[in-house]
């Protein structure tokens, strides 16, 4: 390594120290770790929940709105937070915000729910800056005063399925909803893949960094030898949703064009709909394993730390892929 490049590698170490430090004084109440194994607990009987979705990116994250809108009798729909992101299908993460929102309603629109349009939220133009500056949106603000509501032994459930810049803003925001949310959260890999580096990870880490070191209950969810498990083929899509229901058609029609267009297999392709299993662990059934772990730490070099003096979060670790398929078809037909 030369001169220049480890300067510049002493002086962002440094950087990152600082923000750290600041952070932890933003979150310096204790953890009460008594309640927090409290939280991670999945609940029982009913429960309020936000969604915060990328919804235009990948059809995956449909289906984990029309599976949560089907479960109603479990899981209280309060608000829908549009997240932002940043590829191909945008032109940055405004852009991605704003298709999400506007494909969230669409959404709303064939499950026949438009009684729920005025719980859908704008959410962040942009990625954190650092680890102490919240991005303001509609999303992270509504979250923000809502979580207020809820207290650590009735919390508000988040579930996150896209770049977690909207709840780590609104955390930023309002430190004090850090012991009034259970955030269950698709992001990163599994703990043991060579890199932590997941679409919805890397898009900000900054926040990927507060919501894990911030104290929150998390459930997390790894993509990369994980849920990656939770997959579908054309074919039975066709089988299962086609001719069902308007919403079922799109489900089916979308996937199907997507995953022939996309896949180096076209005949006998297979797509992860990985966002569902967010929403199914605050269901009830046997649908995946699960166990504590102290949080990890991810870093701007893309991969994992580990401190075993962290405190914990729920970490999901298999998934029953069957016996949760069985049970989103159902639920989309119902």
């Amino acid at each position: 390594m030369n001169f220049d490049a480890m300067k510049y590698k002493n002086e962002t170490s440094t950087a990152v120290l600082e923000q750290t430090e600041k952070r932890k004084k933003l979150f310096s109440a204790p953890i009460d770790t008594a309640s927090l194994l409290k939280r991670l607990e999945k609940p029982q009987g009913p429960v309020d929940v936000v969604i915060d979705t990328d919804a235009y990116n990948e059809i995956d994250d449909q289906f984990a709105i029309s599976y949560l809108l089907k479960r109603g009798k479990k899981l209280r729909l309060q608000a829908l937070y549009a997240a932002p992101f940043f590829n191909d299908k945008s032109t940055g993460p405004a852009d991605g915000m704003e298709k999400s929102y506007q494909e969230i309603l669409k959404l709303l629109r064939l499950a026949g729910r438009e009684e729920l349009k005025d719980l859908v939220f704008r959410g962040s133009e942009a990625y954190l800056p650092d680890e102490i500056t919240p991005v303001k949106s509609p999303a992270a603000m509504d979250l923000a005063e809502r979580a207020m509501k809820y207290t650590p032994e009735s919390p508000l459930y988040v579930v996150a399925i896209g770049a977690i810049t909207n709840v780590a803003s609104a955390l930023l925001l309002n430190p004090e909803i850090r012991d009034r949310i259970v955030l269950v959260w698709l992001g990163g890999h599994a703990l043991d893949w060579e890199d932590c580096m997941e679409f919805n990870l890397q898009q900000d880490i900054a926040a990927a960094r507060i919501v894990f070191g911030c104290g929150a209950a998390v459930v997390q969810l790894p993509c990369m030898g994980v849920v990656s498990g939770f997959s579908v083929s054309g074919v039975e899509l066709k089988a299962w949703l086609q001719g069902k229901s308007p919403l079922c058609d799109h489900l089916c029609s979308y996937s199907c064009q997507v995953g022939e267009q996309e896949s180096r297999y076209p005949k006998t392709w297979t797509r992860v709909i990985w966002d569902v299993t967010a929403v199914a662990w605050l269901l009830d059934g046997d649908f995946m394993r699960d166990c504590l772990k102290p949080s990890p730490i991810p870093t701007y070099e893309g991969v994992y730390a580990f401190d075993r003096n962290q405190h914990f979060i729920r970490y999901v670790y298999h998934i029953n892929r069957d016996a949760l398929m069985t049970d989103l078809v159902e639920a989309l037909l119902s």
